[in-house]
């Protein structure tokens, strides 16, 4: 249960600390020395990365439009689609081997990199005093940072935020009882950059050459100065696994995207600026950075330097808004916007011991990897609002959504490329999105998935000879890239999957089941269709069934029993599973809008004939055609499951056999694996309403693991949960926050348009006792609140988000309730 506190361990008698911190926060007792320890901010489009240091305070910064690379207008093997014919005729004779080094031919270029924006630097010009009552917290139902701590000189308090509304970080320094700030600020990128400094005395009026070039009027306070940083990307890049050793970035100052960082300086102290790089604070008892960025990216498919968005100035608007606003009325703003989408869902899954409660989260998190752990109900309630935290601070930027590392990335040439990874990764994305209810951050996704049909129809052509419809391969990027990746290189097993854009189609549906926005159908109807279209024209028949081929598996292998292990098959259940889903959602969608009913026959009749699931000699839901083993039983991937969750083909009630061979599957491959595959396990094992298998899951999620940089004797490296909370994959990998927060949802509510809402369908015992969940949001746009005690509802209420009157099926067990609702009506059931 959630109070706000001040925390025992910080009690030092601060006069600073007059504001007690939210419980709903992280803390720590010290700043952090790596990546996976530091506090996270960010406004959708903003990011930045806080260490908490007291020597030197380091805070890396990103912008989620920053990209190496240029709008994808080539297609990488045009004449890719002459072998698709002989693969399936290699597949039928049952020659694995050769299909799979022949699909190796249908294979496109590789993705484009995030790329990180640089690092800014405050370092101490004083001499530094022994360090104590240090607090360093993020405090989720505000999105702010703050750190505290005192020297023999005084104390000092360190605040900061993202704040949508004006587009800007703000980060404040504030000292009293003597102590004052002095300090050396740069800031660092790793792109191709340059840096001018200066500064303006308010009390001569009088402002430097380059403050009139770029229009500064005085400062708003004090002495101010400013860091100006003009730069740009790469126009191309490679991903970090490829061409290890030699060069992976190629630049040009007339190619790719631009961009203007502008850092400002506003304090009571003396700024200036000795180097063309550096500014320097000198007895201030109150120092505010205001920070921002703009770039030229203008979207997926214009260049960003021949038609790119205007950045120079925008910067310098943005930058004197925030600073003529000043940093109270900027929070001020900032928590109006945040709260009102953060404080919409609240959960109480029970009551943490005080004494426990009162520890740092990392050594809360510790505890709670131990055997035998105690009870730790709000870390569990604090990794689940984690969740929806970096969900609103990465995804608010139209048509980009969060990637692979969400908003936060140090690496020109990131794990993976920091890219949309679309056999599992983007889609985990945005799983806890709508049901979270923040639906607007969905509109990040839903808004790119409308950009890949421009790429997607020249691949469906060109790669696999299909003329309907678009698709998309194993991974994208913010160029709306669809081909199939691995430059002929690739191993199939991840480079040759085709159901990227199947997949993240049904996200168009589900935002629809859960909005009922009947507008935003009508709009994406033709993508959805489109993705539909490809995959009837994908699809040929065998035995009598339509199936794929050639086909994978996303990154799993087969074994036959000569020993072969390869990947390309027809007939994988994961393709066939997707495809059902997106013509279904098609379907469904068709009908609606009274789409043409010769299209929905034929939808129908595709549907019909699709190879149906099968079950294994081991009870197990069959990956491939055959009943073959898999060269790693324990793999990571579970995508042969896609029909249980996130699809809604298989149901304990009504494919009980299905249902079965799914947990049977999951018991085949244990418990251990990664991040994202945890959460996605999570999700699994509670559609199966297994409640105790889905807490052990997310239990294990939960897991601690040392920093990956960390060489202690007490390292931990594997799959789990990073200090700061960070998904290990490892590396960290964002998913698997996203993963588990829909999880605990999925374990406490789940809905559907044809048998409405089931409450607590996986309770574990380790909740049953009393808990609520107030604002969850379930598919036929409504908002509903429950709490319960001993496993039963004690308290339900439901409100409509529809447009138009409509009713509500709702049960637990065997207790049912029903509602009919008028348009924004509420109504309390118990």
């Amino acid at each position: 249960m959630r109070i706000l506190f001040v925390v025992l361990f910080l009690t030092t008698g601060l006069s600073l600390q007059a504001n007690p911190v939210s419980a709903l926060s992280l803390r720590y007792d010290k700043p952090a020395t790596y990546f996976e320890e530091s506090l996270v901010i960010g406004n959708g489009n903003l990011g930045a990365v806080i260490y908490g240091g007291n020597d030197e305070e380091r805070i890396s910064l990103n912008d989620i439009t920053l990209w190496t690379g240029e709008p994808d207008t080539a297609v990488f093997t045009p004449d890719a689609h002459t072998y698709i014919r002989e693969i399936r005729q290699l597949l039928f004779a049952e020659k694995y081997k050769e299909a799979n080094e022949l699909n190796r031919k249908v294979q496109g270029h590789y993705s484009q990199n995030y790329q990180p924006l640089g690092t800014l630097s405050m370092r101490n010009l004083s001499a530094g005093g022994e360090v104590t009552g240090y607090m360093r917290c993020l405090d989720l139902e505000t999105a702010t940072v703050r750190i505290d701590c005192s020297t023999g000189q005084g104390e000092t308090r360190r605040e900061a935020f993202a704040s949508a509304p004006d587009s800007v970080i703000v980060y404040r320094w504030r000292s009293q009882n003597g102590e004052t700030v002095n300090r050396s600020i740069r800031f660092h990128s790793m792109l191709e950059t340059q840096t001018q400094a200066c500064v303006m005395d308010d009390a001569k009026g009088e402002s430097s050459k380059f403050y009139r070039v770029l229009r500064h009027d005085r400062g708003p306070t004090g002495h101010s100065g400013e860091l100006c940083i003009d730069g740009y990307c790469s126009y191309t890049s490679m991903p970090s696994y490829v061409n290890r050793g030699q060069k992976t970035h190629s630049s040009d100052p007339n190619r790719g995207i631009h961009f203007r960082t502008l850092i400002r300086v506003v304090t009571d102290g003396v700024v200036e600026a000795p180097y063309t790089d550096e500014l320097r604070v000198k007895d201030a008892r109150e120092l505010t950075l205001y920070i921002t960025n703009v770039s030229s990216f203008n979207g997926a498919h214009r260049n960003p330097v021949g038609v790119g968005r205007e950045y120079q100035q925008s910067a310098v608007a943005r930058i004197d808004s925030a600073a003529a606003k000043g940093f109270d009325l900027l929070l001020s703003r900032h928590l109006d916007d945040y709260q009102k989408l953060f404080s919409r869902l609240s959960i109480d899954l029970g009551t943490t011991d005080a004494e426990l409660a009162a520890k740092p989260t990392d050594r809360q998190l510790r505890l709670y990897s131990e055997p035998g752990a105690e009870a730790n109900p709000d870390l569990e309630e604090l990794y689940f609002q984690y969740g929806r935290y970096l969900l609103i601070a990465s995804s608010r930027t139209p048509n980009v959504p969060a990637n692979l590392q969400g908003l936060w990335n140090e690496y020109i040439t990131p794990p993976w490329s920091s890219n949309y990874t679309a056999n599992i990764n983007v889609e985990e994305n945005y799983w806890p999105a709508l049901t979270g209810n923040l639906a607007e951050a969905d509109e990040s996704l839903t808004g790119f998935i409308a950009q890949l049909p421009a790429t997607g129809q020249a691949s469906a052509r060109a790669y696999y000879g299909v003329q309907e419809g678009w698709n998309l391969g194993h991974n994208t990027d913010i160029w709306a890239m669809t081909c199939p990746v691995g430059m002929q290189q690739g191993d199939p097993s991840w480079a040759c999957w085709t159901m990227g854009g199947a997949w993240l189609a049904t996200h168009l549906w589900e935002h629809y089941a859960f909005t009922m926005d009947r507008s935003f159908l009508e709009e994406s109807f033709p993508v959805l269709k489109g993705a539909a279209d490809f995959c009837m024209g994908w699809l040929v028949e065998k035995d009598g069934f339509l199936l794929t081929a050639p086909g994978t598996s996303p990154e799993n292998k087969y074994k036959l029993a000569d020993g072969y292990e390869g990947s390309v098959l027809y007939g994988a259940t994961a393709d066939i599973a997707i495809i059902r889903e997106c013509l279904t959602d098609a379907l469904l969608a068709a009908q609606v809008l009274n789409f043409d009913r010769s299209y929905q026959n034929r939808l129908q009749q595709t549907i019909d004939r699709l190879l149906p699931y099968r079950i294994g000699v081991k009870g197990n839901l069959q990956e491939w055609y055959h009943d073959w083993e898999d060269q790693d039983p324990c793999h990571r991937h579970q995508s042969h499951l896609f029909g249980l969750f996130p699809g809604h083909q298989i149901t304990p009630d009504k494919t009980p056999e299905l249902a079965k061979a799914c947990a049977k599957t999951l018991e085949i491959k244990g418990d251990n694996t990664t991040g994202w595959s945890t959460g996605w396990r999570v999700n699994l094992y509670a559609r199966l309403r297994d409640g105790e298998a889905a807490y052990r899951i997310y239990h294990r999620l939960l897991s601690y693991v040392t920093p990956d940089d960390y060489q202690g004797p007490d390292r931990v490296h594997r799959g789990g949960t990073y200090p700061n909370f960070f998904d290990a994959h490892p590396p960290f990998q964002i998913d698997g926050n996203f993963g588990g927060t829909a999880g605990v949802m999925e374990m406490l509510v789940q809905s559907s348009l044809v048998d409405g809402v089931e409450l607590l369908p996986a309770l574990p015992r380790a909740w049953k006792a009393a808990g609520s969940l107030r604002g969850v949001r379930v598919r036929g746009g409504f908002e509903v609140s429950f709490s319960w005690r001993d496993g039963l509802i004690t308290a339900l209420s439901v409100k409509s988000l529809r447009a138009d009157k409509a009713r509500l099926q709702l049960r637990q067990g065997k207790r049912s309730w029903s509602v009919s609702l008028k348009p924004g009506a509420e109504r309390k059931l118990l």
